[in-house]
């Protein structure tokens, strides 16, 4: 089934374990949610200073968590970087930075940029206009973009999930005018309620952005714990491995009771099944939550287990129904 305009309008997300926990019961340590892509064994928050509670964050910590983001992601010189709280505080500013009326946003992808477009009365269409966003890999089913699709006035590539695989990053792009890359510390960190995100990219864009979220945009612990995870290279590269590791067997568990077409990330997996809902339906009663979408029946995104009761937990629930498809 294809996605309607009206049905990838809607702003469904991963999460909403509550909703999940008062249709098929538990309590809270009782779920697993597979529901996001958000790394399931997050990078140990250290011991914050006092200061990074009680004084208003300073200049000197943003540069120092701008320096870091610098290194890790090769930023080019010519780009400007901003943190935010969350890469979804930029999203829903993006469009009072660029000019026109029409922006191509290529569907299935994050909904939360057609709707911010929207919500500024930009027209949303597939092809054939000057401003256009692209996820990158895409979610839900991680397609990438190649350089020759990213040549428009205006371009916003968001590469909240690129950390699993930095070969593939486009941030050398950042320097053309006109351009903004988005970065999620909350995905490949796992840390996502700590809201850190950043805009790097064209310094007219970013300076525009910089003055509509103001002073203290990002908190103290945010600013302490993002420019020390930043550095911790061992952990980044011990991460992708296991990533990729649980990957593969989560495909295989999937695969083997008859899911088709597996791709997405090393942070969720897209699988084609008969009736997406009601393998979601199944997987609740077992007390996981999966994430299904409004635009298609047969899609199903599974986030990875992290911990060995939990890989048991999805593994029984598996074995125990008849026909995955």
């Amino acid at each position: 089934m294809h996605a309607t305009q009206t049905e990838q309008s809607k702003r469904d997300h991963g999460g909403g374990l509550d909703a999940a926990m008062a249709e098929f019961g538990g309590a809270r340590q009782d779920w697993l949610d597979l529901s996001t892509g958000i790394n399931p064994i997050p990078w140990p928050l250290p011991v914050f200073t006092s200061d990074a509670w009680t004084r208003l964050p300073d200049r000197q910590a943003v540069n120092l968590l701008c320096d870091a983001a610098r290194q890790f992601w090769n930023v080019p010189d010519g780009a400007d970087i901003l943190p935010c709280h969350g890469a979804s505080a930029a999203i829903a500013r993006l469009p009072a930075l660029m000019q026109g009326d029409t922006v191509q946003i290529t569907t299935p992808t994050y909904n939360e940029h057609a709707a911010s477009f929207r919500n500024h009365t930009w027209q949303v269409v597939e092809d054939n206009a000057d401003t256009r966003v692209v996820v990158h890999p895409n979610n839900p089913d991680g397609r990438l973009w190649h350089t020759d699709e990213l040549n428009t006035d205006f371009t916003v590539i968001d590469e909240s999930f690129c950390d699993v695989c930095p070969d593939e990053t486009h941030i050398a792009r950042a320097a053309i005018p006109g351009t903004i890359v988005l970065k999620s510390f909350g995905k490949f960190w796992g840390l996502a309620g700590l809201r850190l995100g950043f805009a790097i990219g064209d310094p007219k864009l970013i300076a525009h952005l910089r003055e509509i979220l103001g002073p203290w945009s990002v908190s103290g612990p945010a600013l302490e714990a993002g420019e020390q995870a930043l550095k911790d290279l061992t952990w980044a590269q011990e991460t992708r491995a296991r990533l990729a590791s649980d990957t593969d067997r989560l495909d295989a568990i999937m695969t083997a009771a008859g899911a088709e077409n597996p791709r997405g990330t090393t942070l969720f997996r897209l699988y084609e099944v008969a009736d997406a809902k009601a393998l979601q339906n199944h997987m609740a009663r077992h007390h996981i939550w999966t994430r299904i979408f409004p635009y298609s029946e047969t899609y199903i995104r599974l986030g990875l287990p992290g911990h060995p009761h939990e890989w048991a937990q999805l593994e029984t629930a598996i074995a125990e129904m008849e026909h995955l498809v």
